[in-house]
């Protein structure tokens, strides 16, 4: 069904009523800044977001006496988005603090809205941890996906099969092909089970002075790894839908926890769907890395890859180099953008 066409009077009204919000919104922010500001802030410091609330964060200080200690801290309205791994620069008030600086990020993950905005998820990381289990039922495309991003955002990612328990004789061989499809092309991927904490050492070693980010499907297991890695935290645990089989959504917001070890784990909202709608078809393609030696080498320069006479990625598939089953997952996402578009 079509959307109803607003008239003018309409849009001019839901543009007023918008308007009015933003307004309402800025006044209140610009009134706690000032409430802050009469408090005798104190002075300028380094801090680190390690949860988010709407216009409010936690910030664990950096330096000075107070190190380590966390602070819940108001936004400047110039900041933007601000997300959890952040460095910013803070000043401590009466009971609450104020964030007036960000530093430069070194990285950040971020994916498209619904309502098509780019919003970051997390910020100066190092490791993505790509997780996916036996159930729910793992998608290569979901996990490709995320491996675009990767790749275009300069992440190391690290491929995390979870609850190997479940593993039978039924599903071992297709599980298998999953596995060995990303180790042929280079990409480095554990097996863990929470239950029978099985793979666990291996999975810390990689993550040691490491900011390492948790993505996949809710439902795979992320937040028991977490309770499994750092004993004592204690994160919620949700169940798998009787009649899905999908994960239901446990996780509200992203936190940063430290590890005894040293570096740090972020835990982030169950991500179902992982759109590449913000970026185009040339950046889609760049981000398969297998596909790289073949890219520009086509007879024609406006390739498509489908059936186009010398064209290198299909020459690739039939010598072995680049498989089917990536190419065609290539194809969905570039299909989707077209669909968006």
């Amino acid at each position: 069904m079509s959307k109803r066409k607003l008239t003018r009077h309409q849009a001019w009204r839901v543009e007023k009523i918008h308007k009015e919000r933003t307004e309402r919104a800025l006044k209140k922010d610009n009134k706690i800044i000032e409430q802050l500001d009469a408090s005798e802030l104190g002075s300028e410091q380094q801090g680190l977001i390690i949860s988010h609330f709407g216009k409010q964060v936690d910030v664990e200080a950096l330096e000075g006496p107070s190190s380590g200690t966390i602070t819940r801290c108001h936004l400047r309205t110039h900041l933007g988005q601000l997300v959890t791994g952040d460095k910013v620069i803070w000043r401590q008030g009466a009971e609450t603090g104020v964030i007036v600086a960000v530093l430069p990020r070194t990285t950040q993950l971020q994916r498209p809205t619904s309502q098509g905005e780019l919003k970051p998820v997390a910020a100066n990381i190092d490791r993505i941890v790509i997780t996916f289990a036996i159930e729910p039922q793992p998608f290569s495309n979901l996990i490709d996906r995320y491996l675009v991003a990767c790749e275009l955002s300069g992440i190391t990612p690290i491929l995390l099969l979870n609850k190997a328990d479940l593993i039978t004789d039924d599903n071992r061989q297709e599980i298998d092909h999953l596995i060995n499809r990303y180790k042929k092309i280079g990409y480095e991927v554990l097996t863990a089970s929470t239950t029978l904490e099985s793979g666990m050492d291996e999975l810390h070693a990689r993550l040691n002075n490491k900011i390492c980010v948790f993505v996949g499907q809710s439902g795979v297991g992320k937040s028991s790894l977490i309770n499994v890695l750092l004993p004592g935290v204690d994160i919620k645990v949700g169940v798998l839908s009787e009649q899905t089989r999908k994960g239901k959504h446990t996780t509200t917001t992203a936190r940063l926890f430290h590890m005894p070890t040293g570096g740090d784990l972020i835990d982030s909202p169950g991500i179902r769907e992982f759109a590449l709608w913000h970026l185009d078809e040339d950046s889609i393609i760049h981000g398969f890395v297998e596909f790289k030696p073949f890219i520009g080498t086509c007879k024609f320069r406006d390739c498509k890859h489908i059936s186009e006479p010398k064209c290198s990625l299909l020459k690739a598939i039939e010598d072995n180099h680049i498989s089917q089953s990536r190419m065609d997952s290539y194809r969905r996402i570039i299909g989707s953008l077209n669909e968006v578009k």
